[in-house]
């Protein structure tokens, strides 16, 4: 009776029910060793040999398994399909070859299946293989980097940094991309534009809005009309012309469909819809997974299986009817770059079941049925429509406004699904009245409108997301995690849906722009997740990689060692000044101290590990404020 060996005791449980009496299914909790948090844990002076330890936790359920083969010499590491499960299934083979619970006779074969269904792992266990070697490697090299930056990088930030944490090769990175939209936010000047509009009525008497375009015969920009006496001016060149329809133009329009979900997609859409966080969706998409419910959710791919596009078509042809299925199935292109992580998009094992015939908790239903609805609608009809534009115009040309609007012709997927959008666009999809060319317009109404343009939006966690993604910053599986570092190190905050930097993460990014400028660049971060691609399509040995990058760190490290604690500070000052000594209302220096008038601001750090603002003047003057 072989011993199956899974992560969790609800995948246990599942795969169980599907396995049978002849087979002993353990979990082994996840992963059973990792490097001991101190020094030497990667030895850089022996080909980065790495000294693993097997945790307290996980003794006990790697004795249950040791135990079981006792009974049973024969072994089947049945981990999740991407590179983490490829590496817990190594270090359980690993663990218990040590141990001599895995003898010279025991077979020891690897499965994966992308669900946890009878079908997916009675056909998993007729393909067995062995470990995929070049996958464990490009995980060791990842936690060789991320052991290595963060073990020699951390504490020269708490040497030089009081309060300040840790830093990460990846968690740093993100913690610029939100610490640098802030800054752009804080020196955004708005500038102000006004709009024109009015409100028309057709010989029929029915209403419409149109807006200005066109003012002295020249199409405006968008801050020609700079301020109202100029809006004011565009409005009464409305109001004393006479307006007629110069042209009506009907055009029809198609949408498609998005396509399914992969991991990033995933976390964008359930933050965009229900506010859920990167962690949240993850947990729970895991939780409908271990069920049996939908496929394995850290994926980058949008493939879809044939007999799951299939099943699709066959669902919304019973629900929806022929019209909605398109003649051909719909072919999504997988874009990314990193071969090594499951491939198939996320969906349901079973499309014939939504949301509604599940037991389901609230949360696994809300997600359930996102993903249901966007795997239907991407093997779903196109949407049908028709745009109209009307110009409407004075007889000198003086004048010309436009209205736009859309009438769906044939809903097509928008009867299941519509994507969210991060910052809500003005679309002009209303209906119009109909209108013929030549008709005389009349006018009931004209309003000047007053904007001003708005800085960049805070990043929300699906924002940064995507951003990440764009970047090639991190991969499926650690997003949910950086993220939730991030905030738990309390360098960002959350306020609603938006991720605002403390001042302890404008620290740490200042600090690390200058001292680390490379390591925490976009485009070395990028191209070292690409060397780990390499790593793991067998193209690229994972100890070159860690050579190159540890000779250059290893000396930008030892530079920062004869740094003073006070050099860094004023260059942190420096950097910071804008938001640490922002302007005074009367344009007096902002540095000098309001309490002695004679020292200089800057900011100090205590040894209870804190950064405040203090006098130069110190200890003569005792002023000081709170570092922000």
């Amino acid at each position: 009776m072989p011993v199956v060996v899974v992560e969790s005791p609800a995948k246990a449980k599942t795969i169980n029910k599907y396995l049978g009496d002849n087979y002993t299914v353990l979990a082994s909790y996840g992963h059973v060793r990792d490097l001991p948090p101190k020094d030497g844990s990667v030895d850089t002076e022996h080909e980065f040999d790495m000294k693993w330890e097997v945790a307290s936790d996980s003794k006990k359920h790697v004795k249950a398994i040791a135990d079981a083969l006792k009974n049973d010499n024969e072994l089947i590491l049945a981990t999740d399909p991407d590179r983490e499960g490829e590496a817990i299934s190594w270090h359980l083979q690993e663990t218990l070859t040590a141990r001599k619970s895995i003898k010279k006779d025991t077979p020891v074969s690897r499965v994966v299946f992308n669900a946890i269904t009878k079908a997916a792992v009675t056909e998993a266990m007729k393909n067995p293989r062995q470990v995929d070697m070049p996958l464990v490697e490009a995980y060791l090299a990842r936690r060789a980097l991320d052991y290595l930056v963060g073990f020699n990088l951390s504490p020269v930030l708490w040497r030089k940094l009081p309060g300040a944490k840790s830093a990460g090769r990846v968690q740093s990175v993100t913690l610029r991309l939100i610490v640098e939209r802030e800054m752009e936010i804080e020196a955004f000047r708005a500038r102000e534009y006004w709009t024109v509009k009015a409100l028309l009525a057709t010989p029929r008497g029915q209403e419409f809005e149109a807006r200005l375009v066109t003012l002295a015969g020249d199409r405006l920009d968008k801050f020609d009309l700079s301020d109202g006496t100029k809006a004011e001016m565009a409005v009464q060149a409305i109001t004393s012309r006479d307006l007629s329809v110069t042209s009506v133009e009907a055009k029809p329009a198609t949408r498609n469909p998005s396509a399914p979900f992969m991991t990033s997609t995933l976390q964008q859409e359930a933050s965009r819809k229900f506010g859920m966080g990167a962690r949240q969706t993850m947990s729970t998409a895991q939780r409908l997974y271990e069920a049996g419910h939908i496929t394995y959710m850290r994926t980058d791919g949008i493939d879809m299986a044939p007999e799951a596009v299939t099943m699709a078509r066959d669902a919304i042809k019973d629900r929806f009817g022929a019209d909605y299925v398109p003649g051909e199935p719909r072919i999504y292109k997988n874009k990314a770059k990193n071969a090594q992580e499951a491939h198939e998009c996320i969906r349901p094992t079973d499309m014939t079941r939504d949301a509604a015939s599940l037991k389901l908790e609230s949360d696994q239903a809300k997600l359930y049925d996102l993903i249901w609805k966007r795997t239907l609608a991407c093997q779903m009809a196109s949407a049908r429509m028709e745009r109209t534009t009307v110009e409407v115009g004075s007889k000198d040309g003086q004048v010309g406004l436009r209205a736009t609007g859309q009438v769906v012709l044939f809903d097509g997927f928008l009867r299941v699904y519509e994507e969210g959008r991060d910052d809500v666009v003005d679309e002009d999809d209303k209906r119009l009245p109909q209108i013929g060319e030549g008709d005389k317009m009349d006018k009931r109404a004209v309003t000047p409108e007053q904007h001003f343009t708005q800085p960049p939006p805070r990043y929300t966690e699906a924002t940064l997301v995507k951003r990440m993604e764009e970047l090639g910053i991190g991969r499926p599986s650690t997003y949910a995690s950086i993220v939730t570092t991030i905030q738990d190190r309390e360098y960002v905050r959350r306020e609603g849906q938006r991720l605002i930097p403390e001042d302890k993460g404008r620290l740490v990014t200042a600090f690390l722009e200058n001292y680390f400028r490379r390591y925490i660049g976009y485009d070395f971060t990028a191209d070292l997740e690409d060397q780990l691609d390499k790593v793991s399509a067998a193209d690229a040995n994972y100890k070159d990689v860690l050579g190159r990058f540890w000779r250059d760190f290893s000396a930008a490290i030892a530079e920062t060692s004869e740094l003073r604690i006070t050099e860094v500070l004023e260059k942190i000052n420096e950097v910071l000044e804008p938001h640490l000594f922002p302007p005074t209302e009367d344009g007096s220096d902002q540095r000098l101290c309001p309490n002695c008038g004679a020292g200089r601001l800057s900011m100090r750090t205590a040894r209870s590990g804190g950064a405040f603002i203090g006098c130069s003047n110190y200890p003569e003057c005792r002023y000081t404020r709170p570092f922000g």
